[in-house]
């Protein structure tokens, strides 16, 4: 008897040890909230039905560990699965709001979607009262991006991943007497200007066969992506708020029509020509053909596991897109999934909707590493372009938000009435022509 109640006592002690060493560096308590058993869903466009692994690993194990301390904590049920896929979050939020049944919904929105959600009035004002949202938790750029009027309407926790970018082939540029390491070098010295650029494009570009056409070129890519880098590294926009929380065109400024009117040259003097009849992008297998030095796009295309880039052959780099000026801050424009919050509940219960979603995108106590945003990208590329320029844009001060994603998509608004015209008038031209259309859109959605 004796020894058996020994042993209930050692299993007991067993237990007690357990918790406290599961609990350590959990956030601590906050006394009043209780959701009384009710489920609480995060809807994304990712995660499936959410089901466990049946053989996790030690984060994973610690990860549910922590997130069932949550749910017993809090008395909730609260968990994460997808809803639609990338195209249908919006409207699935919207059918919600629409025919409320009385539960608990919080929503992951592509970013092209979340500005409908707020001009039509489906996305709950954000109550930070039981948050810190000042931390360096949550995304300062994207706080910023998702206030309007003075009034939050999304989230974003962690650093953004990096868009735009500028890919360089590492043997091109050798071929053409240019080292690569100086391109990092002049980064790191804040010396990697549109004029340093510039003048590697014209090194680059030649003709090498002596036939009287260039068949190496400095550059090719998403013009797009290289239009609105230039814009916002010149201190442009497109898109901009006023002082009563209005949004207006506002590319009609000095810094985005020199911007654009650069960007023009950039593309007249240095890019590969488009092959009669290409698809729109024809540039992405042309880059691995090996005869540009540049390549504009983004991050992903090059970076992620299994991306485009991943055959290869030739070793390519990566440093941000230049500035015009030495010293200027290199930037990178983001577009990060935004959480929301229908506008189907009180302001106590955002609020605590709001505290359960900051503790849910917790890095797991005893696994928050700074470093997991490496993942396999050691892989695919040299450690300067990872270290180095992929560190530096994630961090918040060199991340910019387009505001015309309020407006619609990127091509809808600006697309063939901007961008994609540049090449037969000047931007001037284009944005005169362009500026009514971009008015009523304005005007749409603040409401007049």
């Amino acid at each position: 008897m004796k020894k058996t109640l020994a042993m209930i006592l050692a299993a007991m002690m067993l237990l007690v040890c357990c918790s406290a060493l599961a609990e350590e560096g959990y956030p601590e308590v906050v006394e009043g909230i209780d959701f009384g058993g009710a489920e609480v869903v995060i809807l994304d466009y990712w995660s499936g039905d959410g089901a466990r692994t049946a053989d996790p690993t030690e984060e994973q194990a610690a990860q549910y560990a922590y997130r069932d301390w949550i749910n017993e904590t809090y008395n909730v049920n609260l968990h994460q699965m997808q809803g639609g896929d990338w195209g249908t979050c919006a409207q699935e939020m919207m059918d919600f709001y629409g025919a409320f049944d009385g539960s608990y919904r919080l929503y992951i929105i592509e970013p092209g979607k979340v500005g409908n959600l707020v001009a039509h009035g489906y996305a709950a004002p954000i109550d930070t009262s039981l948050i810190d949202i000042n931390s360096d938790a949550w995304n300062a750029a994207e706080i910023g991006f998702m206030t309007v009027g003075g009034q939050l309407y999304g989230l974003y926790k962690g650093n953004s991943e990096p868009r735009g970018c500028l890919y360089f082939n590492k043997r091109v540029l050798e071929e053409a007497g240019i080292d690569y390491n100086t391109i990092y070098d002049l980064q790191a010295e804040g010396k990697w200007t549109w004029a340093a650029f510039e003048d590697m494009l014209k090194t680059i570009t030649r003709d090498t066969d002596n036939d009287g056409v260039n068949d190496i070129y400095g550059i090719l890519g998403s013009g797009d992506d290289m239009y609105v880098c230039a814009t916002f590294s010149n201190g442009g926009c497109f898109f901009d708020f006023d002082e009563n929380g209005k949004i207006y065109p506002a590319m009609d400024s000095d810094a985005t029509k020199t911007a654009l009117a650069w960007g023009k040259e950039i593309q007249a003097n240095y890019w590969a020509p488009t092959p009669e009849g290409a698809n729109w992008d024809w540039y992405k297998d042309a880059w691995k053909q090996g005869y540009c030095g540049f390549y504009m796009y983004q991050t992903y295309g090059g970076f992620n596991d299994n991306s485009e880039m991943a055959d290869m052959a030739d070793e390519w780099g990566c440093v941000a897109f230049p500035v015009p000026n030495e010293g200027d801050t290199y930037i990178t424009v983001v577009s990060d999934n935004i959480t929301m919050i229908p506008a189907v509940y009180d302001a106590e219960t955002v609020a605590k909707l709001v505290f359960l979603y900051d503790l849910w995108s917790n890095p797991t106590p005893g696994y928050d590493d700074e470093d997991n945003w490496i993942g396999n990208k050691y892989n695919y590329t040299d450690e300067r372009a990872v270290d180095e320029t992929y560190a530096m844009l994630r961090q918040p001060e060199h991340c910019r938000i387009n505001n015309v994603t309020y407006l619609g998509t990127q091509n809808d608004v600006l697309g063939s009435s901007l961008l994609w015209a540049l090449g037969g008038s000047t931007p001037a031209e284009l944005i005169e022509a362009g500026m009514p259309a971009w008015q009523a859109l304005c005007d749409t959605f603040n409401g007049n």
